[in-house]
């Protein structure tokens, strides 16, 4: 069993989802769940979104590898064997930080597109922070695996990133927002087509589920998950 090392805080409601949903994913899947007290081994290390922010947002990209790169280190010297790191828009950065890392570090973007493929998609959605719509990063990775990725326009991924920040970041879910969310995909998928909708912020499984549309919903945070307690059990 492998000791995970979990960059957490950014933002703090996704670091609960993924601390509760390690638990219970392990618990299905460990010989040992039966035994009472049976928890996966993790370290978090949780961080202050504010600074995450800022730094995305003048493109400081040296610093914030460096910063993340850090966090990992911390849990490293402290007895973590693999890390994760709770957030889409942080892997704007993740190829500087997983050659800098002392440790493998599970990816978010790049297991959400592989699980993508397994399901038979080839063209998707992507919803997440501004950061992570503008980057390409998504669309780069889908491609990789004979996918194509699409993202809102301008104007819609402003709206986007403007629910998940301040709200969804709080963990305060609005009506309106749900609303203007689900137009904007119902648009997307009656104009482009495509075979599910990517959830590429690790917040807005608090605003959307299977269900809402009539398409695949694909949960980066699930998928992330799943990879997570693998390997902790490898």
């Amino acid at each position: 069993m492998k000791k995970l090392g979990l960059v957490g805080g950014l933002g703090p409601m996704s670091t609960l989802m993924y601390y509760r949903d390690i638990h219970e994913k392990y618990r299905k899947l460990a010989k040992s769940a039966s035994i009472a007290g049976d928890n996966p081994p993790m370290i978090i290390d949780s961080l202050n979104l504010a600074v995450a922010y800022d730094l995305v947002e003048r493109k400081d990209w040296v610093t914030l590898a460096d910063w993340l790169t850090d966090s990992i280190n911390r849990m490293h010297d402290a007895g973590a064997e693999f890390a994760a790191i709770a957030a889409n828009t942080a892997h704007i950065v993740f190829d500087e930080i997983q050659a800098k890392s002392p440790i493998p570090v599970i990816g978010i973007v790049d297991e959400t597109c592989k699980f993508a493929k397994a399901a038979g998609c080839d063209k998707v959605i992507v919803f997440g922070t501004g950061f992570t719509m503008a980057s390409g990063m998504y669309e780069k990775a889908c491609a990789k695996y004979g996918i194509k990725a699409i993202v809102p326009n301008t104007e819609d991924q402003d709206a986007i990133h403007h629910i998940i920040f301040p709200n969804l970041e709080a963990g305060i879910v609005l009506q309106e927002d749900k609303a203007r969310i689900l137009g904007i995909a119902k648009k997307m998928l009656k104009e482009e087509g495509a075979d599910a909708l990517i959830l590429g912020c690790t917040e807005l499984p608090l605003i959307l589920s299977e269900g809402d549309l009539d398409t695949k919903l694909i949960d980066t945070t699930v998928v992330h998950i799943d990879a997570i307690v693998k390997e902790i059990l490898s």
